[in-house]
């Protein structure tokens, strides 16, 4: 037989309570899928947590502040020239020397023994010269020698030739004799041509010969003055009045030919070398204005120099300082001004802030005119200096910005500020 089951007032009472809450469930839900399709991600944030800054108007003083180091202008390196072997050190790094004081005294063994011979071959070269100087001299007499005796025997041939000539017609002396006379004239004058002719050509050779020698002397005493040279090289001297701002030489020590012994600074001219950002590179031309802070005041100084090899993300750049700066080092670092031109009186006006970091300039969250509320917008930015960037569109005057950092709400379309 079948027993009626009797639903308890508990049971029931559940039952309903669940539904309750499944209702109440799915109406927030629903809310909540509306408001974020209206309004986008929300994030809630306390407003002291934020840095807030105004939309303002006024010149945009298109400049950077920046560090500076201290660099000589100038500087003179010290190699060696001829290498050897360090004797004697006659300075200390960082002294200041004079033009031509001696630095350093180096040994070289070849060399010496180099100069020696170099001197035998010039001294034995001098002496062929004059040897060889001697003999045609000798030469030159005896052919001069020669060539009067032939003279003085055609005048007496030529005489007696005459003499015998009035013999012969008085038929005193037979014409054979005559003409053994006339014979002997004529071999005499041919061989006056012939000691004429070898005159000339030996002193053409001679000329040349002694031309040849005589450059080869010379050269053999330019060599010779090289090795010497080299020879004195070996006394290293100050090649002008400077700080010797480096000497890296030790007693005993070698230098190959060619080595780096230290450098010499200029004094009283000095640059500076500033590294930017390669964000500022094609902003950055030569006789750009520099304003330099000193202790005795600030100095207008011009870009002399850029070098655009980016290296970490930064370039370098050069500024020449007047000679008047008063009392600075090398390696001291001192603040400046880069202006990089084109100010504009009636700019719009943001402070930078972290918030540049996350949005690349190209968005921002801009308060409501209750400050309750942050709602993510387009913006666009432009140049910047040291305290604010420029603002080109997206923004007005007078408008509030969170300009610290969006790192945690990135995401969110609004944030609602308590």
């Amino acid at each position: 037989m079948d027993k009626k089951i009797i639903s308890s007032p508990l049971r029931k009472y559940l039952k309903q309570s669940i539904y309750g809450v499944l209702f109440f469930a799915i109406s927030i839900a629903a809310y909540s899928f509306s408001q974020s399709s209206g309004e986008g991600r929300s994030h809630n944030l306390a407003i002291n947590t934020l840095t807030i800054s105004t939309v303002t108007q006024g010149i945009f003083v298109d400049a950077l502040s920046l560090r500076g180091q201290v660099v000589p202008k100038t500087t003179i390196y010290l190699d060696t020239t001829a290498g050897g072997r360090v004797e004697q050190r006659l300075v200390e790094q960082g002294e200041f020397v004079k033009k031509g004081q001696p630095l350093v005294l180096l040994s070289n063994t070849n060399l010496q023994l180099d100069v020696m011979g170099r001197e035998a071959q010039v001294t034995e070269q001098l002496n062929f010269l004059r040897n060889t100087q001697m003999n045609m001299a000798t030469s030159r007499l005896d052919l001069r020698r020669d060539l009067l005796e032939v003279e003085l025997q055609i005048s007496h041939l030529k005489r007696r030739s005459k003499q015998s000539s009035t013999l012969v017609n008085q038929g005193l002396l037979a014409k054979d004799q005559l003409a053994i006379i006339n014979d002997d004239l004529s071999y005499y004058e041919a061989r006056k041509v012939l000691t004429i002719e070898r005159q000339n050509q030996e002193n053409s050779i001679r000329k040349v010969q002694v031309l040849q020698l005589e450059e080869s002397a010379i050269m053999l005493e330019k060599n010779l003055q090289f090795a010497r040279n080299n020879l004195d090289n070996l006394l290293i001297k100050a090649p002008v009045s400077g700080y010797l701002s480096e000497f890296t030489v030790e007693i005993g020590e070698s230098k190959k030919r060619g080595a780096r012994l230290g450098q010499i600074d200029i004094p009283n001219e000095y640059k500076l070398v500033i590294r930017l950002d390669e964000f500022y590179l094609n902003q950055v031309q030569r006789d750009l204005v520099v304003m330099v802070e000193l202790k005795t005041g600030n100095i207008m100084a011009k870009v002399s120099k850029i070098d655009s090899r980016v290296n970490q993300s930064q370039f370098q750049i050069e500024v020449d300082l007047p000679s008047d700066v008063g009392k600075i080092k090398r390696g001291q670092n001192i603040n400046v001004e880069l202006m990089l031109g084109g100010d504009k009186e009636q700019a719009l006006l943001l402070k930078r802030g972290a918030f540049f970091g996350n949005s690349g300039g190209n968005w921002a969250y801009v308060l409501n005119e209750e400050g309750s509320k942050a709602v993510r917008r387009t913006i666009s930015l432009g140049k910047k200096n040291q305290q604010y960037f420029e603002v080109l569109s997206g923004l007005a005057l007078g408008e509030k910005v969170v300009t610290s950092s969006y790192g945690n709400f990135d995401k969110a379309q609004q944030l609602h500020l308590k």
